[in-house]
């Protein structure tokens, strides 16, 4: 009679048949994922940031600044206390934009009071098309680089391409006229071998919100399991002191055995790669969101009473050159922000933003959870450190409370906004996702060139991992369909 298998070896045969399997199945996306993560260290996804939104807009013409923040606040007919709360120029016109806290935008405007309606294409074109005969506008409402639901308050847009060298491309809000993204022929090439291909970001599938994540979850996951098991059975058949025949390490031949020392070599590398961008989808929804929750931004903000201010006192807040002018509410007052940068000052122009307040106003916003310690960082630490373009303000108030999640506030102090909420969970997910995906490490993050020495060092070998899956795999595969 035929004695059963022993489960250990059977065992052992099952794990072989998985990892060949597995990478005969995700081996062309582990080698995308490699090879755009690197692109994405030089590219990031297209993204407006606060400095060219500044270089596009005029210094604000204080002479024809009619109507008081107080009558703007009235005539964009929006509930509660907003939040955020602007004077800017809309090509030669000074606005008040006004947004509120579900996401829902209004400008109106400074020179008669009016609440301005939606821009036709025209008017997108004499906004943003910079006076260039070969400017362009085309009506959009999601593609590929206004596929998250960040715009969906802006929807649906005007793309006005201005035919320059560079391939500019402008997104103008249709609701409001405000310019939300910019992005060049440079970016929009590489990001197709960058962050879409990284991040599967194909719009039909990225729209769908949670069908997308659920998609990744299952690919990224399955994939860390075909890593795993990989480095599992490259520990097993690695021989070092009872060598195989001719004193070999592996048992392998060929492409093989490149496959099984190279795994040896980069496959705690991949394998934490893989598994950390799994983690990175929020599996389970173990982890919190790193950005304040609405509810509490409005109990930070308090419930001011009205500003008061005249039109014709706003300059007086204001330098020469001065593109915005923000009314942000901390802790039930209302403080007045020229660019970014700069310290707000109270509505009478009396007071600079303290950290007291501050801290005061985060109180209010988190009741019942006593505020332990505010701490003010001048230099990065373990859990605020800059990344890739995302260089980070400083300094930064750091405000710890005693609550069961224990939560942490990071707060700029020149203007009271809240930049990051981060709890206990938040502070794990760093160190496993932050820490071994985007290698967020001390000595590393804020130092470029070494930063991106040790991605290439890591990527290089997992690579090779790929490629000589890959290539094993299609020889499997091709040997098994011709049978």
């Amino acid at each position: 009679m035929r004695l059963p298998r022993r489960p250990g070896k059977a065992g052992r045969r099952w794990l072989l048949l998985f990892h060949r399997w597995a990478g005969i199945a995700t081996g062309l996306l582990f080698a995308l994922w490699i090879g755009s993560g690197l692109v994405m260290l030089y590219v990031p996804f297209p993204t407006l940031t606060q400095d060219e939104r500044l270089d596009r807009l005029a210094p604000i013409a204080w002479d024809e600044v009619a109507v008081a923040p107080d009558d703007a606040l009235a005539a964009a007919g929006l509930p509660g206390v907003p939040a955020a709360f602007g004077l800017e120029m809309r090509g030669g016109e000074p606005v008040y934009r006004v947004a509120d806290r579900d996401g829902t935008r209004a400008t109106v405007s400074a020179r008669t009071g009016e609440r301005l309606g939606p821009v036709t294409p025209a008017q997108a074109l004499r906004l943003a098309g910079e006076g260039r005969p070969t400017a362009r506008v085309e009506r959009v409402e999601r593609d590929q680089w206004t596929v998250t639901a960040r715009y969906d308050p802006h929807r649906p847009l005007l793309k006005v391409a201005l035919g320059d060298g560079a391939g500019t491309e402008l997104y103008l809000s249709a609701p409001t006229g405000e310019i939300v993204l910019d992005t060049t022929r440079f970016e929009r090439t590489w990001n197709w071998v960058g962050s879409v291909a990284h991040w599967i970001y194909l719009t039909p599938l990225r729209a769908r919100a949670e069908l997308w994540r659920t998609v990744l979850l299952w690919l990224s996951g399955f994939a860390a399991l075909g890593a795993l098991s990989g480095l599992a059975i490259g520990i097993w058949r690695l021989r070092l002191r009872r060598r195989y025949r001719g004193g070999a390490v592996t048992p392998y031949r060929g492409l093989a055995r490149w496959h099984h020392l190279l795994g040896l070599a980069g496959g705690i590398g991949l394998g934490a790669f893989i598994l950390s961008g799994w983690i990175s989808m929020n599996p389970n929804r173990w982890f919190s969101s790193s950005s304040a929750p609405a509810n509490i931004r409005a109990a930070y903000a308090g419930e001011p009473a009205a500003l008061g201010l005249a039109a014709g006192a706003l300059s007086g807040f204001a330098e020469p050159g001065t593109r915005t002018l923000r009314f942000t509410a901390v802790g039930g007052s209302w403080w007045i922000v020229a660019d970014a940068g700069t310290v707000a000052r109270s509505a009478d122009g009396r007071l600079p933003l303290l950290a007291e307040t501050i801290a005061s106003a985060a109180g209010q916003a988190l009741p019942g959870r006593a505020l332990q310690e505010v701490e003010r960082l001048t230099a990065y630490d373990l859990y605020w450190y800059p990344h890739g373009t995302d260089p980070r303000p400083l300094p930064v108030l750091r405000l710890r409370f005693a609550d069961r999640d224990s939560t942490w506030l990071h707060v700029d102090p020149r203007d009271g906004t809240i930049l990051q909420r981060l709890d206990r969970s938040g502070r794990i997910s760093r160190w496993l996702f932050d820490a071994p995906h985007r290698l967020d490490l001390p000595g590393l993050s804020g130092n470029r060139p070494l930063h991106d020495a040790a991605q290439w060092l890591l990527n290089l070998p997992a690579a090779a991992i790929a490629l000589t899956g890959l290539v094993a795999g299609w020889r499997r595969l091709r040997r098994t369909l011709s049978a």
